[in-house]
Formats: C-alpha cells, structure tokens, sequence
C-alpha cells in the first residue's frame, strides 16, 4: 500500500489532471483537479461558492482506486457516522464509509499537517457505473477541510445566523440547535429586507486592513506601528432548517447568545464569559490541544474586539425590534 507521503507527492504533480474546480468559504480557496470532469464536480450547496482557482490556500488532486484496504496508520478520531480520522508522521487521513457502499471506504483523504495540499482517492468498487454521478467533495468533506485548515488562520467556524440588517448592522446570533436560529433568520427576513450569510453556521475570521480603514472606521490596532486588524463574519454553504447561505462576508460588529426566554432581555457578557459560550458553540478539531489552545487564543482576541450579549428572547416581531433600536 502507498504511504501516505508519495500520496502526497502525486497530489503536487497533478499527472494528466485537464479538469479543474474552486470554491472559497470563509475566506478559504480550494482548487480541486482531476483526470474527469466528474472528478472536479461541486456539489449544488457549493455552486454559489464557485470561484476562479487563483492563488488557492489549498489543493486538491481527485483520483480513482481499484480498492481501499483498512489502513494500518493509528487512529486519532472516529466521528460515529461516516467518517474516521488517522495520522502518522507525513499528515492526516481521513476515511468516509458507509454499509450502503460496502465494507471499505468509499474515498479517502491524504492531506498534509498544514491542510494546504491533499490528494482524494475515489472507491471504484463504489460506485460501479456511475462515478459520473458522484461529487467528490460533497459534505462532510468540504466541512471537514475546511475546518481543520482554519485552525492554521485567525478563524473559527461557529454555530449562528449571520444578519446583516436593514440599517446595515452586521450582528451574529449564535447558539446550540434548538436555541432559535433558524426562526432568527426567518423573523427577520419576513419584517425587513436583510442579508442571512447563514442560518447555522457562520465563519469568524480576523484579516489585516489598510490604515485608511483604521481612521474611518476605528479599527482596533494593537500596538503603535503594528498592522490593524479587523473581524469579520462570512456565510458558508452548510444551512440550517431555514436554509439561507451567501457567500458574502460582513464586518462583525455584535454577537448575541440565543436562549429562549421572556421578554427580550440582553445581558452584557464579560470577556471570559464570552469566550466560554463562543467555545461552547463552535466547531473545534478536539483531538488536538494544538487547535484547542487555537481556537481559545482566536476566541479571546474576539471577546477583546466585538461585544457579546446574552439575548433571552421570544420569537416575535419584538424580538427583531430589540436588536434594531438597541444601543450599546
């Protein structure tokens, strides 16, 4: 069986790669190539997040395997569902299985520590005949790599409704399941004309900004001569009940913590409070402290920057109204 490493190296090479795809979320660009055209196919939730490769942050190469053996490399994850996570000194697999397509995997992923350069392994024993049918990338894969490449940036995926609201406010309402964000989403959008990036999960990220936009827009800068910064919160292909999903970002300005409550209260949440209920609702690789301590160190320079507010709320026109008439 080829070892991880030369997996790697093929995917560098592209050998007679003539079909290309990219998509970008949450700031992220993949480039995908293969030999087909169905090798480079996006899936439908994808298509609004399609873009020109560029100067991509990861690479994909797509190919085909008669057979995908178990594989000796130790285990480091096993999510329960369809997918397992294996490492050894080279980077990581990731393995997708279900008893519908047989014992073995039904494609597998080899992608560097870094998550910048993987090559994906496609089960033909699968899908005999209809390979044209398959889309390679189609979720949990694309959740999965783009999540873990983000714990190499300023950046956090996290459970909330991104609105961007009719006076232009960019507030991000995030929660457990059930806490109301997909009747969030359709509150607002049935009172007023807005933008949902998302109505489940919202990628926060921190970019650099040009001094212009520190004078006009008071931009945090941490210390004398060091470059600005800015927080922003960007929609992502993975919707919720209501399924709104943009490909647009927006500067993050608040963040709400749904809980279902009376009478529309908000309750000004310290930094350390913040950063426990921002982790509580975000998705973090866990089987590495490395992204833990990560995502923790991101989430404080969150607290540090944007206000947090517990929102109690009834699911209303009041509770939209609150928002809007709302002043720190």
């Amino acid at each position: 069986m080829r070892d991880l490493r030369q997996a790697l190296a093929e995917s560098l090479e592209e050998p007679g790669a003539v079909h290309r795809s990219g998509f970008c979320v949450g700031g992220v660009t993949v480039h995908v190539a293969g030999h087909y055209r169905a090798d480079v196919n996006l899936d439908i939730s994808l298509r609004p997040f399609c873009v020109d490769a560029g100067a991509p942050e990861v690479t994909i190469q797509v190919g085909w395997a008669t057979n995908l053996a178990p594989t000796p490399r130790r285990k480091l994850f096993d999510s329960g569902s369809i997918w397992r996570l294996y490492k050894d000194e080279a980077g990581f697999q990731f393995d997708f299985s279900t008893s519908s397509l047989g014992q073995h995997p039904y494609k597998r992923l080899f992608v560097d520590g870094s998550f910048r350069r993987a090559t994906l392994h496609m089960n033909e024993g699968c899908f005999p005949g209809a390979a044209c049918a398959t889309s390679p990338l189609e979720y949990p894969l694309d959740e999965l790599l783009i999540m873990h490449r983000l714990t190499q940036e300023q950046a956090i995926e996290m459970h909330g409704v991104g609105i961007v609201g009719p006076d232009g406010a960019s507030n991000l309402f995030v929660g457990h399941s059930g806490a109301g964000k997909s009747t969030t989403a359709r509150l607002w959008t049935s009172l007023h004309k807005v933008e949902i990036l998302s109505d489940d999960r919202i990628i926060v990220r921190e970019h650099k900004v040009r001094e212009e936009k520190v004078r006009a827009h008071k931009i945090r800068q941490d210390k004398a001569g060091e470059d600005a910064t800015q927080i922003f919160m960007y929609g992502t292909p993975w919707h919720g009940e209501a399924h709104f999903a943009l490909p647009q970002r927006a500067p993050l300005q608040r963040i709400f913590v749904l809980e279902h409550g009376h009478g529309n209260e908000l309750t000004r949440l310290t930094r350390s409070q913040t950063v426990a209920e921002l982790f509580a609702r975000s998705f973090v690789p866990f089987h590495s402290h490395e992204y833990v301590d990560h995502a923790l160190s991101f989430l404080e320079r969150v607290a540090y920057t944007i206000p947090c507010y517990r929102y109690s709320f009834e699911p209303d026109q009041r509770a939209v109204e609150t928002i809007l008439h709302f002043n720190d």
